[in-house]
């Protein structure tokens, strides 16, 4: 019957043989009869809303089908923020169907990255992500790079009718602490390529003494690596000599920050930690002065693990990490390294920081990979309240 209604309405074949012409005896008026295509209208269920079967016949499964009683439009949920949980760069939404909805299938979720503002505006070119056919009324996003403000989501219920309206969209708050290299302060023979770090020696065997044999003391006229060029290597922030470091572009004020580094597959030696921007000197290399703390590692030649602070060292009885996670308290003046696929904690250093620090890496032969965006893990809550009294004990 339904489709009897659309094709009368939607063909001109049915057209013509279902309209009636009536026309006045001297042909003055012409009127076209769609009394009964209106009927059959009034009787369809346009989205959103409902219109009653005007026969009144609701007992008839034609009507019902019609009418929607059967097949009714979900209306839009309600997000419950009250069982909303941002946690571990995972959000948890959960919510609630309308009151009075009739079946649902499945619900789609849509989030995007928002400013701050009065007015959640999207971040630069983002676009709604969508996620289809959850069956549940919660879902949970993980893995998320919180590199903006907010994220806000939506969600709508969908039945074999079609899909409802979505429900108004509501802001989870997302801090973390994001930020990239500045590459003023690389060193000429480091790449920095989005969130990676690799050393990329000048001519055939490099610059670095430890590469260097006894036939390469001309090195210096060896030809540079296209990728390299001399206006490059200027620059009163940049490091140069053996130091092959760079530093973050955000600074630490206050607070508590986390962020990973793991080794690329060929790494032979890096150093991750902090530093006051202004006290590293052009050719000064991480921990050998007071205003640099870092964790060094090595796999040259035989495996090395060690904290380094104003040119002292602590060697550290671990094997190499794969993974390590850098917890910054600037109020409280802790900076810890952790093992984070063993949940291990590395080394703490106790300091009262006086001023802003900055992210700090150094790389020699091979690379590492750093990833920004993270909020301080919940596992970090165990490593602060249980080593506060063994902190002392680990510091330089």
């Amino acid at each position: 019957a339904a489709k009897q209604i659309k094709e009368r309405v939607t063909m001109a074949p049915a057209f013509r043989m279902a309209t009636r012409p009536a026309v006045s005896e001297n042909m003055s008026q012409f009127t076209v009869d769609f009394i009964g295509e209106k009927a059959g209208l009034l009787r369809l269920n346009f989205l959103p809303g409902q219109k009653p079967c005007p026969s009144g016949r609701h007992g008839n499964s034609y009507d019902r089908l019609l009418t929607g009683s059967l097949f009714s439009v979900p209306r839009a949920p309600e997000i419950d923020v009250s069982s909303c949980v941002v946690r571990d760069n995972s959000i948890t939404i959960a919510w609630r169907p309308s009151d009075g909805d009739g079946p649902i299938e499945r619900y789609d979720l849509e989030h995007r990255k928002a400013n701050r503002g009065g007015a959640l505006r999207a971040v630069g070119e983002s676009s709604w992500e969508k996620i289809s056919d959850i069956t549940d009324t919660q879902v949970t996003l993980s893995g998320l790079k919180f590199d903006s403000p907010f994220i806000v989501v939506r969600v709508r219920a969908r039945n074999k009718t079609a899909a409802g309206d979505f429900s108004e969209p509501v802001a989870m708050e997302t801090k973390a602490f994001t930020f990239g290299f500045d590459a003023a302060t690389a060193h000429a023979e480091l790449k920095i390529q989005g969130d990676t770090v690799t050393w990329e020696p000048q001519g055939v065997k490099g610059h670095d003494a430890r590469l260097r044999g006894k036939e390469n003391k001309n090195s210096r006229n060896a030809t540079p690596s296209p990728n390299k060029t001399a206006g490059s290597r200027g620059g009163r922030e940049r490091f140069a000599g053996e130091s092959y470091t760079v530093l973050g572009d955000q600074e630490i004020n206050g607070g508590c920050h986390y962020w990973e580094l793991r080794p690329l597959a060929d790494w032979k030696s890096f150093s991750v930690g902090v530093a006051y921007r202004g006290s590293l000197g052009r050719f000064d290399q991480l921990g050998k002065s007071s205003g640099s703390w870092c964790l060094y590692a090595s796999q040259w030649l035989q495996s090395a693990l060690a904290a380094k602070h104003g040119n002292r060292a602590k060697a550290l009885d671990w094997p190499l990490p794969q993974r390590i996670g850098i917890y910054c308290d600037h109020d409280n003046g802790e900076l810890m390294f952790i093992d984070v696929n063993r949940l291990r904690l590395l080394h703490v250093f106790r300091n009262r920081f006086l001023q802003p620090l900055v992210p700090a890496f150094t790389v020699w032969c091979g690379g590492i990979s750093v990833a920004t965006g993270l909020q301080v893990p919940s596992f970090m809550g165990n490593f602060v309240s249980s080593n506060h009294s063994a902190a002392a004990d680990q510091s330089l």
